[in-house]
């Protein structure tokens, strides 16, 4: 099994401009150089699991909400990600957001000649 390095990037990148903080705080938190941060968030460098760890810790996540798109079983991490998104949203949003997810799911699930 191959990590995405891109996907755990962009994933870090997002937790922490989600927290307001900075590459530089980032890397203090996990020490980390301030440059490794920056490669890491770009998907230039492969991490090992105590970086990881240190990252996961540092942004308050789980090491499941970093490598998500790399687990078989990550479900929950996606649900716990859908919950977020929608915890601040007016009914109005909310609405919108079921129907185009109902919508979604039903065009996901028909059968396609394509597949």
């Amino acid at each position: 099994m191959e990590l995405d390095y891109h996907a755990i990037g962009v994933r870090i990148r997002r937790y922490r401009k989600e927290r307001g903080i900075t590459q530089q705080v980032l890397a203090e938190l996990s020490n980390q150089e301030p440059s490794n941060i920056s490669h890491i968030e770009r998907g230039a460098t492969k991490l090992g699991l105590p970086t990881i760890v240190n990252i996961a810790n540092a942004l308050g996540v789980t090491v499941d909400d970093l490598l998500c798109d790399s687990l078989e079983n990550s479900k929950a991490s996606f649900e716990r990600e859908v919950s977020e998104l929608l915890s601040d949203c007016t009914h109005w949003e909310l609405k919108v957001i079921t129907n185009t997810m109902r919508a979604l799911k039903d065009n996901l699930r028909k059968p396609s000649v394509a597949k």
